[in-house]
């Protein structure tokens, strides 16, 4: 499905981010992220360095320990295709609470952050991974879980941008798993809605006003086409609500709401393991993007924040919280001034 389409936070933001790269990267070569089409030429733009020197796009203070751990052939993890333009989501993610990983500073406050704002079960941050996945050999992989039968950590798989696994009150496990978005202006349609230039070689949707019915009376499990001809588990995994009935205009991942779709099943799966007492699905997201806190008002729900959980029972816990609280609450709760270049960074680089 090609979309020309911009959030109206993406051309405030683009204005922010070309006049940053004027100061902070060496580089005055315009990157590319596309070929045209037509002409079969790289298209330019200014706000893309070249690929070689996406690092520079990534805070100092982080970019040796995240350039080691995305090296790591073990873990097999794929940065996201747009890490050299400088609106990419995956950049701020990693700017954000990658130092949680590498920190122990930041570490306890994301760990109070997560215990305020996400469950007040939260005791400890165990570990902090990027393009969250299980080992291929464990059931929670999620070519066995979710039928995803090809694909890596950040590459054609379910793989949450951040994972933060923790420990509970209690002394169990937890796992909060988090996608974290900036400029976007959804949370993307259906790969097999047959309209998506992204996967036209593979067996699309033969019929794809079925998904777009509403739900009062209908049953979206029995004509998903992930389920019947892809053998993905997504829909196996979630249960809808009597609120989902009344509520939907349309299966929740047809149009807008593909990944967080995906998420929430993921998230149901690892819940009834019973490995974990805690189990979130989040999105932590930029508070100025209106487009994106709407963008399934069409399917029913007018804000995701609020109207995502009600549409699903089960034991997963669904959270958001926005970019600029995270930092709020570090500024407030730093030490000494301990992180105030970080800081400074972020409120140049994003305005945060």
């Amino acid at each position: 499905m090609a979309d020309f389409k911009h959030s109206t936070l993406y051309y405030s933001e683009f204005k922010r981010q070309v006049s940053w790269r004027k100061d902070h990267i060496k580089s005055k070569e315009y990157g590319f992220q596309f070929i045209d089409k037509v002409t079969g030429e790289p298209v330019k733009l200014s706000h893309i360095v070249p690929f070689e020197i996406w690092l520079e796009t990534v805070w100092e203070g982080i970019r040796e320990e995240l350039n080691s751990y995305i090296s790591q052939p073990e873990k097999e993890i794929h940065t996201h295709d747009g890490t050299h333009n400088l609106l990419s989501s995956w950049v701020l993610c990693v700017n954000l609470y990658f130092p949680a990983r590498t920190n122990s500073g930041f570490r306890a406050l994301m760990k109070e952050f997560l215990k305020e704002n996400v469950s007040d079960k939260v005791s400890s941050i165990e570990d902090v991974e990027l393009e969250f996945a299980f080992p291929e050999d464990d059931f929670l992989h999620p070519k066995s879980l979710l039928g995803e039968t090809s694909g890596s950590r950040g590459k054609k798989q379910t793989s949450p941008d951040i994972a933060f696994l923790v420990r509970t009150n209690d002394g169990n496990d937890g796992i909060i798993l988090t996608e974290s978005k900036y400029t976007e202006l959804h949370f993307y349609p259906c790969s097999t809605n047959p309209e998506n230039d992204k996967y036209k070689n593979r067996n699309l949707n033969p019929d794809f006003s079925r998904c777009m019915k509403p739900a009062k009376g209908y049953d979206y499990k029995s004509i998903c086409h992930q389920t019947n001809a892809w053998d993905r588990k997504y829909m196996n995994l979630l249960n809808f609500s009597e609120q989902a009935e009344n509520a939907l205009n349309n299966c929740p991942a047809a149009t807008d709401g593909y990944q967080l779709f995906r998420q929430q099943a993921l998230a149901e799966g690892i819940a009834n393991s019973g490995r974990f007492e805690l189990v979130v699905s989040s999105v932590a997201f930029d508070g100025r993007n209106t487009d994106l806190i709407h963008c399934l008002k069409s399917t029913g729900a007018n804000d995701f924040q609020s109207d995502w959980a009600p549409l699903f029972t089960g034991e997963t816990v669904f959270k958001t919280w926005t970019h600029q609280e995270w930092v709020q609450f570090v500024r407030d709760n730093q030490k000494n001034n301990e992180f105030t270049s970080w800081l400074e960074y972020l409120n140049e680089r994003y305005g945060y």
